[in-house]
């Protein structure tokens, strides 16, 4: 089983405005809402690869409602801890003439240490051996810096492989925890490290040295530059087909939901990369955090290409 968490859900509203101007009147052409947050967008998508997954989650008020509403509809099973206040609402604003994406995200509500303590138990009580949990997203108000090394720490302690996709302190502290696999894009990996990784060559010997401190595998993303797949003993470059950007919203929650389901259906290398490439660029075909049609998916594998990097 593939159990997707996340800490700090959202509700996505994806609004296009036509030549957003700043400190004017700007008129909304279109709307979308979506239940979302990093591990519930992973969810959406493994459903659409013809994977299951279950989602835990934490929700408050009539905005977590209507997560939870959304995922009954989607299918997708969903265990979820109620925390006082209200979960937040994203706003993203797509501009298709200025060709931009712009986040504006709420903090969302403080989750008091009992509430993550239960969840947790919660999750490592039906975990068995082989499993995988996704912890990917930022976290909530009043979640320690470290809940992701703890996470990780409890989670395969009971046999599970934990896939981690997060930024800032969460990651840097996450990594103690030892994940198997980590999915920094290349901004995440540079604040990582402290620096600049202005080549091919550095990006690989910063995931090494991920790789010597317990982490197995390292995926980077660099948006429409492809990706950069290592491990140990090897290190591919993908590149990602062309195709037009809608939305660059859960691009990456996409790339980690493929890597997810090739890990629990035991999937190739090469089959591995060609998904979650092709995944990712169907991902920003769509409008808001909506999930790619299989078919789309499908489509693309033939543009994916790689090489030994």
């Amino acid at each position: 089983m593939i159990y997707t968490v996340t800490l700090n859900p959202a509700l996505d509203k994806t609004v296009e405005v036509k030549s957003l101007r700043v400190d004017q009147v700007n008129r909304v052409s279109a709307l979308r809402v979506d239940a979302g947050g990093k591990g519930i967008n992973v969810s959406k998508v493994i459903a659409k690869l013809g994977g299951e997954s279950k989602a835990l989650t934490i929700l408050g008020g009539n905005t977590g409602k209507a997560i939870s509403s959304a995922l009954d509809s989607a299918g997708i099973p969903c265990l979820t801890f109620n925390v006082a206040g209200e979960t937040r609402t994203n706003l993203k604003v797509v501009d298709p003439e200025l060709k931009t994406n712009t986040d504006i995200n709420e903090p969302g509500p403080v989750v008091d240490p009992a509430t993550l303590d239960s969840a947790l138990w919660s999750l490592s009580s039906i975990i068995d051996p082989g499993d995988i949990v996704v912890l990917s997203g930022s976290l909530p108000k009043g979640a320690p810096e470290a809940t992701y090394a703890t996470w990780t720490a409890v989670c395969q302690k009971h046999g599970a492989r934990v896939l981690l996709d997060a930024d800032g302190e969460a990651f840097k502290l996450g990594l103690e925890g030892k994940p198997y696999l980590v999915k920094p894009n290349i901004d995440e990996l540079e604040r990582l490290v402290g620096h600049s990784l202005p080549d091919q060559q550095s990006v690989i010997a910063a995931a090494r040295d991920l790789i010597q401190n317990g982490v197995q595998r390292v995926v980077v993303s660099m948006g429409g530059d492809g990706a950069l797949f290592i491990t140990e003993s090897e290190a591919i470059r993908a590149h990602s087909p062309k195709v037009k950007v809608s939305s660059t919203v859960g691009a990456g929650d996409s790339v980690v939901a493929s890597l997810a389901f090739a890990l629990a259906t035991h999937m190739s290398t090469e089959d591995t990369i060609v998904l979650a490439m092709a995944t990712g660029a169907a991902n920003v075909m769509s409008e808001g955090t909506q999930a790619a049609e299989i078919s789309v998916i499908d489509s693309l594998k033939d543009q994916v290409t790689f090489e030994t990097a």
